[in-house]
């Protein structure tokens, strides 16, 4: 299985001459006239995509981690040398300060819709961007989330960056670790999962264009909330008792830990009927293995084996 070793994290990448390339990013087609020699990427999962194909040496830094989550070993390790420009999102000016000339990144991500960072808002200072494929539904209606929005943007940063070499080699081999994992799923009868991000009063949880889904359903499973027409969302509880879920899958950052979260639906009055709970069946899965990143493919083998348990 592909583990991000840190000797992949930590390689750098020769740029083939290909230039100029242009991408398809969320609505726009984006042109590069040459590779970016100094790029910012926004959050872990973003992150660790620039990472896997060798590129640390053409980064100037990333952020949007430490303000929210914590650094794994790992992580550490593949941005060692790499300053954090911002603990949250990034202003125009922390990216201009750094003489980006690339910025990977999100909505809701690094960007929100509107607001002071988005590709035009960057354009005057040079600066290009690359919006993560998950993210584009908040720009108006795409297709469901699936692995390949993964594969998507790592072909279209192996262009961006010149190493569509390295880029399409790491999509076959994920694709054939997917296959070889998912070979004995049995996916007759799916089973009803919730995915349980954050919240007390009402619940963060994944719809139809978040990652999760794609995973869940890779695994043999359905996400219970596959029909909410979003990405991440808050709704009621209501909903999440009515479809009584056979598992709930644990999203594990930040300051509420995994434990945590799983004691309060263990605890909660409310909650005491529904299946996973009166079966004690939880799987947790870090917030870099849920969201669309090289953890992907992990985080499905982890959902296999929580599936299938008896």
């Amino acid at each position: 299985m592909i583990r991000l070793p840190l000797a992949a994290l930590l390689l750098s990448a020769a740029p083939a001459l290909a230039h100029p390339v242009t991408v398809q990013s969320c609505d726009r087609q984006v042109t590069f006239d040459a590779p970016p020699a100094r790029a910012v990427s926004n959050d872990d999962n973003l992150t660790e995509m620039m990472l896997v194909l060798g590129l640390r040496d053409r980064m100037v830094g990333y952020t949007g981690i430490s303000g929210w989550k914590t650094l794994d070993e790992q992580m550490r390790e593949g941005v060692a040398e790499l300053p954090e420009l911002s603990e949250k999102y990034p202003s125009k000016e922390v990216l201009a300060g750094a003489e980006a000339d690339f910025f990977f990144a999100g909505w809701n991500y690094g960007m929100k819709v509107g607001g002071e960072v988005t590709p035009d808002t960057l354009t005057p200072f040079g600066i290009q961007v690359y919006e993560l494929t998950e993210s584009c539904i908040h720009l108006g209606p795409r297709p469901r989330a699936s692995m390949e929005d993964l594969y998507t943007d790592i072909a279209n940063l192996g262009r961006i960056f010149g190493v569509e070499d390295r880029a399409e080699a790491l999509i076959a081999g994920w694709r054939d670790e997917l296959s070889a994992l998912t070979a004995g799923v049995d996916r007759a009868t799916p089973l009803r999962v919730f995915v349980y991000d954050s919240g007390q009063e009402t619940p963060f949880t994944a719809g139809a264009h978040a990652m999760p889904t794609a995973l869940i359903e890779a695994a043999g499973g359905r996400n219970i909330m596959d029909d909410l027409d979003k990405s991440w969302a808050e709704i009621g509880w209501e909903p999440v008792i009515d479809r009584n879920p056979q598992v709930v899958v644990i999203v594990n950052y930040g300051d509420v830990t995994a434990g945590q979260k799983i004691d309060f639906m263990k605890t909660s009055p409310a909650l005491a009927e529904i299946d996973a709970v009166r079966n004690d069946r939880f799987v947790v899965l870090d917030y870099v293995e849920a969201t669309p990143g090289p953890r992907n493919i992990s985080a499905v083998e982890t959902l296999v084996h929580a599936f299938a348990q008896d």
